[in-house]
């Protein structure tokens, strides 16, 4: 457990592009023992949701939105070599953006939860052309397919790569997720058989630990 303060903290840091007191408040947290999976949730995903909530709000520009994600990212980098000590199960997750989708960073959380449980989460990138992820999963034949929307007005292209994934590769699950289902969209997904809703990071840990 990570104390408010320090979440707060930590905000006022991102927000302010001081990236060296990001950094010794996360290496603090690794020097403390506190586990990776709770510096992403409780620290990082609570920030950038924070974030979206003062750009919504007016309360900071776009591109002080951009610039937290990007020292976001860093973070992220900067804890990789925990991640891939972790020993392997052999499954494999291909985690994507639907096109159009341009916010990364949460589908990049995903692969890496994927990587925490002993998974190889493959993260293909933003606006991922439908082509290159179907190529992309010929090749690796992942147990698990993930799709990433933050943008509620992107739901049709979510749809059209939903029906498409389960044409090509009906046997395969899918997990979808997002700020987007804030606003609606949940219904969609219900509509196939495949595909489950992962509404947090909890979630998918369950949804993990069930698939293990």
């Amino acid at each position: 457990m990570i104390k408010n303060e320090l979440v707060d903290e930590y905000f006022e840091h991102l927000i302010h592009a001081r990236r060296k007191d990001c950094t010794d408040i996360v290496d603090s947290l690794l020097e403390d023992k506190i586990p990776v999976e709770t510096i992403y949730t409780e620290l990082f995903q609570h920030s950038l949701y924070k974030v979206g909530e003062y750009w919504e709000k007016n309360l900071i520009s776009v591109a002080t939105e951009h610039m937290a994600t990007a020292l976001t990212e860093n973070m992220m980098i900067r804890l990789q070599p925990k991640i891939f000590n972790i020993e392997r199960t052999g499954k494999k997750a291909v985690i994507a953006c639907v096109a159009n989708e341009y916010h990364q960073v949460g589908a990049k959380m995903i692969a890496d939860i994927f990587e925490m449980h002993g998974w190889d989460g493959y993260f293909v990138g933003a606006n991922t052309p439908f082509d290159a992820l179907i190529s992309f999963i010929e090749s690796h034949k992942p147990d698990t397919i993930g799709l990433s929307l933050s943008i509620y007005y992107n739901l049709p292209e979510l749809k059209i790569t939903l029906e498409k994934i389960n044409k090509k590769f009906p046997e395969t699950p899918v997990i979808v997720g997002g700020q987007a289902f804030r606003w609606g969209g949940i219904d969609l997904v219900q509509q196939y058989y495949n595909v489950d809703y992962i509404p947090s990071i909890k979630s998918l840990k369950n949804y993990i630990n069930k698939n293990n």
